[in-house]
């Protein structure tokens, strides 16, 4: 890998490249390409997990990001159908260490790159990620160009005016672009080696959840803990939610800035919470609700992605080991009266979960769902159930 910022039109790359990153501040970051012959820009982030690549790609909250996975050995046990968060990847691409090798897992059923290929997702194999890892962290995640051409030759000009143009992930709503297109329901339970996908037969529950790119472990988490889930569209008014009536509204993860989701789905959200029926946010869900009980968001450097991340949950004193994918955050200093914190990362104190006094609403910033795992958050899922049954006449 090399950075530079010197050489200005079509050029060959060095010796055995077929990839390039190009950064918004000009430098070009050499490798060897993976999946489709294409060119991809967003924001370039990175992801600390060990495992779980494939649920990444697929994760709707990564939308309009090129994914730096700083663990080296991506792609090692290939891809399968099951394993997935989502139809469609929002992702824009990915950036590796090593090369792919041959998969090595009896569920495999295609090669990583091939199924890159399939989704129309450009990746970059041979790169320095912990390199890149640090100059995220050092100056913030910058917007990037990902382009992949097998002959090597690159318009290093035309890639950095794209990579410099890039729209930043601020301001834009993203939800939009990932919500389902019509309601739909769903039954099916967490994945077990025994018998893999599950069907919830006997819910207890009915949850409407509001889909601002909902990953699908959520749902079967919800489903796994006896619900049945409808799922609405992100601008799903009120009086539409509340005519399926739910014994709970569930507000979901996803992309882009909460405040220009919030535009429409913040006037929704706070007519749920003073309905009176249960309400639980996970991660965009959670600051769209910090938003409409009064409190602002920003936008964070780096943010936090990864599935190690130490968070404190004020409600028992215990620490549990999270995931998380986000990259805004909730001001801890805007917080009205009647707003408590239940949750704080032990990384960097920010604010990891919220309930308010007297209702039955709360959410939190991180993924309890997270699969592969890390499993020691499905205890709000309970928590929800149970703030269901005590709502029951």
């Amino acid at each position: 890998m090399t950075f530079s910022a010197q050489d200005d039109g079509p050029v060959q790359g060095p010796a055995g490249a077929t990839a390039a990153l190009v950064l918004s501040d000009g430098s070009v970051l050499w490798g060897h390409g993976l999946g489709a012959v294409a060119e991809a820009g967003g924001e370039v982030v990175f992801n600390t997990a060990m495992t779980g690549y494939q649920e990444v790609m697929t994760d709707p909250s990564y939308a309009g990001q090129i994914i730096t996975f700083t663990f080296p050995h991506i792609g090692n046990v290939g891809t399968n159908d099951e394993d997935i968060e989502s139809l469609t990847p929002a992702a824009r691409g990915c950036i590796l260490r090593a090369e792919i090798t041959e998969p090595s897992n009896w569920r495999a059923t295609r090669h990583f790159s091939d199924w890159l290929a399939s989704h129309g997702l450009v990746g970059l194999a041979g790169l320095d990620t912990r390199r890149l890892t640090r100059r995220i962290r050092e100056v913030g995640a910058p917007n990037g160009v990902l382009a992949h051409r097998p002959d090597g030759l690159f318009d290093l000009a035309a890639l950095r005016a794209k990579a410099a143009g890039w729209p930043s992930l601020e301001g834009q709503d993203l939800a939009k672009e990932v919500t389902c297109g019509q309601t739909y329901t769903w039954d099916q339970t967490r994945w077990s080696l025994a018998t893999g996908y599950g069907v919830q037969a006997d819910p207890r529950f009915h949850v409407v959840a509001i889909d601002y790119g909902a990953k699908r472990n959520i749902l079967r988490s919800l489903a796994s803990h006896g619900c049945r889930v409808t799922i609405v569209p992100a601008s799903t008014d009120f009086e539409s939610i509340m005519a399926h009536e739910p014994d709970g509204v569930f507000l979901s993860n996803g992309p882009g800035d909460p405040a220009a989701t919030g535009t429409y789905a913040v006037p929704v959200v706070r007519k749920l919470v003073e309905s009176g029926k249960p309400v639980f946010g996970i991660c965009l869900g959670h600051q769209i609700l910090a938003l409409a009980l009064g409190a602002s968001t920003y936008k964070m450097d780096t943010g936090h992605r990864g599935a190690n991340h130490p968070v404190k949950d004020h409600t028992t004193g215990k620490v549990e080991i999270t995931s998380q994918n986000h990259g805004f955050g909730v001001d801890r200093t805007s917080l009205p009266s009647g707003v408590v914190e239940t949750h704080t990362s032990l990384f960097d104190g920010t604010v990891e979960g919220l309930a308010v006094e007297g209702k039955p609403v709360f959410s939190v910033q991180y993924h309890p769902e997270a699969s592969p795992g890390p499993q020691d958050s499905q205890y709000l899922f309970a928590r929800f159930m149970d703030l269901m049954t005590a709502a029951k006449p």
